[in-house]
C-alpha cells in the first residue's frame, strides 16, 4: 500500500505561518514535533477539516542542515507518501534509477527515507511505526 499522505513546505516564521494557515485558511493543528536535536527542525502538521488534506509547516534553524537559504517559491520541503515497508519502497525505487538522498532508511531508524524527482525535489517515504513512541505522530 502507497498513497500520497501530506506536502510540506519549509516556512521561516513558524508561529506567523501557523497563524496565518489556520487564523485566514482555517487549518486545524494536528500534531507538533521537534526534531532539532536530529539536526533537522520543527514541524506541525496542519489538517483541513472539511478535505482532511494536510498540510505540513517546516521550520529550519540556522545550524540545521536543512537551514539554507530561503528563496521565495522554493519552499515546498517535500511531498510524502505513506508506506507499508520504507526499507523495501526505499529498496525498490532507488533500484529503478530513483536519487536517494543522504536520509536513508538507516539514517532515520527504519522509519523514514527521502529520495528525490527528476528536478531535485524531495519525497519522503515513510510508515507508521507499531510503537506507541513512533516519531511519526498518529496524526499523519
Amino acid at each position: 500500500m502507497m498513497y500520497l499522505s501530506y506536502c510540506g513546505i519549509r516556512v521561516t516564521d513558524l508561529e506567523r505561518s501557523l497563524r496565518f494557515y489556520t487564523e485566514l485558511f482555517g487549518l486545524k493543528e494536528v500534531a507538533r514535533g521537534d526534531r532539532t536535536k536530529h539536526g533537522a527542525g520543527i514541524y506541525v502538521l496542519l489538517r483541513d477539516p472539511k478535505s482532511h488534506q494536510k498540510l505540513e509547516l517546516n521550520w529550519y534553524p540556522e545550524r540545521s542542515r536543512y537551514g539554507v537559504p530561503y528563496m521565495p517559491g522554493e519552499g515546498l520541503d517535500h511531498i510524502a507518501f505513506k508506506v507499508d515497508d520504507v526499507t523495501k519502497v526505499f529498496g525498490t525505487l532507488v533500484s529503478r534509477g530513483v536519487e536517494a538522498t543522504e536520509i536513508d532508511p538507516s539514517v532515520m531508524g527504519g522509519w523514514s527515507a527521502y529520495v528525490k524527482d527528476p528536478d531535485g525535489n524531495w519525497i519522503e517515504i515513510y510508515q507508521q511505526g507499531p510503537s506507541t513512541d513512533s516519531p511519526i505522530p498518529e496524526g499523519y
